[in-house]
């Protein structure tokens, strides 16, 4: 009995601190939370109200919105604002999915 009562425990504590992961590919330097961030391919971590991008040991944690999409996302892809030649990651939508992230960047988060 008391290994079927720690097991579902440590299942429960799986399932509740799961985060969804995703592949995104960054074709420009780009700007998230402030950080430049080199081209290349990215893990993007989302738990609740934040994304964590990491490329091997490099990582950069965002505040972001998660919002649900009517139709599913044909392909990854990265909306940009730019202002004084750099990008700013806006939002990312994901590829067979219904999510979009919204990134939080300094006009919003004042809001």
């Amino acid at each position: 009995m008391k290994r079927f009562v720690f097991g579902f425990a440590v299942m429960a504590l799986a399932v509740a601190s799961a985060a969804d992961s995703y592949r995104v590919t960054l074709f420009q330097p780009s700007i998230v939370a402030g950080k430049q961030l080199k081209p290349g391919e990215y893990k993007v971590t989302v738990t609740e109200n934040t994304a964590v991008l990491s490329q091997g040991k490099d990582k950069v944690e965002a505040p972001v919105k998660v919002e649900t999409s009517d139709a599913k996302f044909q392909s990854t892809s990265v909306r940009y604002s730019s202002g004084d030649g750099k990008y700013k990651v806006q939002e990312i939508r994901l590829g067979n999915t219904k999510t979009k992230l919204v990134f939080q960047n300094d006009a919003q988060a004042g809001l």
